[in-house]
């Protein structure tokens, strides 16, 4: 006999993974991370094919959200969720909660309106999710015009096929959610084997690089770059020493930081990324590392402002009354291999130069691919 768990599978923006209500996992964690691994991968912990599961042989495929109501939904109008996100670390049998995922988050709403968690308003349901890896609120918007969830619409995001119905996420309280700061290591610019770096965390802890110091254009395909054993070294030699500065431990088996390389834009964007998560080249960039890349684009001593593209004349400033002022940013267009991700920012900054960011937003879309059970080998 095997295990049957209700679970369902959605496209979260570019990336895919498994969705569960916590009530139906154990809520000890050792055990709760046995029938995931056994969810993703079946009898074979550790076979990066993940052929006995229901993995997709990727760090992009290999997700799992945890979904429960918060703590505090029946003393509040508004609908409140906490996402708890697992990746599954290809090829190692094991289980990272050290960060979050902005895609697998545009289906948390979906997926809590799907199973009955929360009721579906007319012509949208608004919802906050308590992220609970890094702390923070995401403030989410999904189509419901018939009081169902609406997937189909004209929203096109880079690195999807198709389009869809779009789902507004405006993330709030991420900065230095992981680390701790905004620039974790005090620094806007540190040196690591005699190239500079910025290390930043608005919601996804990350290393910036230069493309041209590491002997690269920064234009190169995602294959080309994962062939390129030299960078990789160069990357992991970088990733290995900063990561104890940026508050993070040792991150040899860690899945951050992300490692970030950017270029000039050449598409009409505020910068070019390619980026590694950590060790394979992403074909697109994470929602929140897109966020942190934008953010450093913004803030004046980072290696990413003094890289501005065109994109930067979107920037509007307004000027209040009081000590303050705050810099509103829209539509920041962040371009990687498979096109653009646009981040919209809102930041205060004081007459000394201090920046607090206020919110950061994004359009995601998502789709609900499958709904049922999962069956888990009897060897548990």
């Amino acid at each position: 006999m095997q295990l049957s768990i209700p679970c369902m599978q959605f496209r979260g923006g570019s990336s895919k993974g498994l969705f569960f209500n916590a009530k139906d996992l154990p809520a000890d964690i050792t055990e709760r991370d046995k029938i995931i691994l056994a969810a993703m991968e079946g009898a074979g912990h550790g076979d990066p094919r993940q052929i006995d599961g229901l993995g997709g042989a990727t760090s992009l495929t290999s997700k799992v959200a945890i979904i429960s109501l918060s703590a505090n939904h029946q003393q509040t109008l508004t609908k409140s969720l906490d996402y708890l996100f697992l990746q599954v670390v290809i090829g190692k049998g094991k289980i990272t909660t050290s960060q979050t995922c902005g895609n697998i988050l545009a289906g948390v709403v979906p997926f809590a309106i799907e199973s009955g968690m929360i009721p579906a308003t007319i012509p949208t349901t608004s919802a906050e999710v308590q992220i609970i890896n890094t702390g923070g609120t995401c403030e989410i918007t999904i189509q419901t015009p018939n009081g169902f969830v609406e997937y189909a619409g004209t929203t096109k995001v880079d690195g999807v096929t198709g389009t869809a119905a779009p789902i507004i996420c405006n993330y709030l309280n991420i900065e230095g959610a992981t680390c701790g700061a905004l620039f974790p290591t005090g620094n806007l610019t540190d040196f690591v084997d005699g190239i500079e770096v910025t290390c930043i965390d608005n919601g996804m802890p990350e290393v910036l690089i230069r493309a041209e110091d590491l002997n690269i254009t920064g234009y190169e395909s995602p294959i080309e770059l994962d062939a390129n054993e030299i960078l990789k070294k160069k990357l992991e030699s970088i990733r290995l020493q900063i990561g104890p500065r940026m508050n993070l431990g040792d991150v040899k088996d860690k899945t951050i930081p992300k490692m970030c390389i950017v270029s000039l834009p050449k598409e009409g964007g505020i910068i070019n990324t390619r980026t590694f998560i950590p060790h394979v080249c992403h074909e697109a960039i994470g929602v929140l590392g897109a966020v942190s890349t934008a953010t450093a684009c913004v803030i004046e001593g980072t290696i990413a402002n003094k890289m501005l593209g065109i994109g930067h004349r979107t920037l509007e400033t307004k000027q209040f009354p009081a000590s303050k002022f705050q810099n509103l940013i829209s539509e920041l267009s962040v371009e990687h291999p498979s096109g653009e991700f646009t981040v919209n920012l809102e930041i205060e900054k004081d007459e000394a130069g201090q920046v607090k960011i206020k919110n950061a937003g994004v359009i995601r879309t998502a789709r609900l691919l499958s709904k049922g059970e999962v069956f888990i080998p009897n060897f548990l």
